[in-house]
């Protein structure tokens, strides 16, 4: 497990993992807990989006050890508190689990990062662990299910929604990066006249200057993210979407 604080853009670690954060032009306007990092030469790139996310496998909890102490997105980790760490879901989201062994169910939210030890998929705090059933055993295996933020109903009731930001602004699909910008020119020209906007954006890494392609005009996540599906099932796999502004 890992608690962390991210602080112009550097992760800092406590314990024995080794942490840094991967800094790109294309992540340069996130958050600091929105950038990928690296722990123990593992990297992990942190999702934009939490919608459709489920995932199962082993779960841990984390206590004594971590309380009073920062956790990722600076919040201090209270073991007795509904929160959950996770290595890649967006922080702030909250999450349905459920104990596989005897089918408790618990809320949680994302607030911290982790696990990173023996394939563990989520880290609960101590009260969630105690409520799953799973406090004394340590591990359980689990399923979890991102529902998304909360927001309070003037009913009194609890809903879940995404974040403001994943409906507005302004994305594009990068599809490929050549280090000869004819080849760059000649691929942008071809998808601008299938795909209505191309752009070519040059970057210097390592001492070696690449030509990237970027695709499309989309003014929400979603929609870039449906776009960067398509150009995944078709002839670039690596494809993956950027903010334009």
């Amino acid at each position: 497990m890992i608690t962390a604080v991210l602080l112009a853009g550097l992760l800092s670690a406590c314990g024995t993992h080794r942490t840094r954060v991967v800094d790109t032009p294309e992540t340069r306007g996130r958050k600091g807990w929105e950038k990928p990092y690296i722990v123990n030469g593992k990297r992990y790139d942190p999702l934009m989006s939490h919608e459709g996310f489920v995932q199962e496998g082993m779960a841990s909890w984390y206590g004594d050890d971590f309380h009073g102490k920062p956790t990722s997105n600076g919040e201090v980790y209270d073991m007795h508190a509904m929160t959950a760490a996770h290595k890649t879901l967006p922080l702030g989201v909250f999450v349905r689990a459920r104990n596989r062994n005897n089918g408790r169910e618990v809320i949680v939210r994302i607030n911290d990062r982790g696990p990173f030890v023996k394939e563990r998929i989520i880290d609960f705090s101590f009260a969630a662990a105690r409520q799953l059933g799973i406090a004394d055993e340590g591990t359980a295996p689990v399923r979890i299910e991102a529902l998304g933020y909360r927001s309070d109903t003037t009913g009194g009731t609890v809903a879940y929604r995404p974040p403001a930001s994943y409906d507005v602004g302004s994305y594009a699909v990068q599809v490929a990066a050549f280090t000869v910008p004819d080849n760059a020119r000649r691929l942008a020209a071809q998808l601008e006249v299938r795909y209505g906007a191309s752009s070519i954006q040059e970057a210097l890494v390592k001492g070696s200057r690449f030509y990237r392609v970027r695709v499309g005009r989309y003014d929400s996540l979603e929609k870039a993210e449906q776009a960067r599906r398509e150009f995944e099932r078709g002839s670039y796999p690596g494809s993956f979407v950027v903010a334009t502004n």
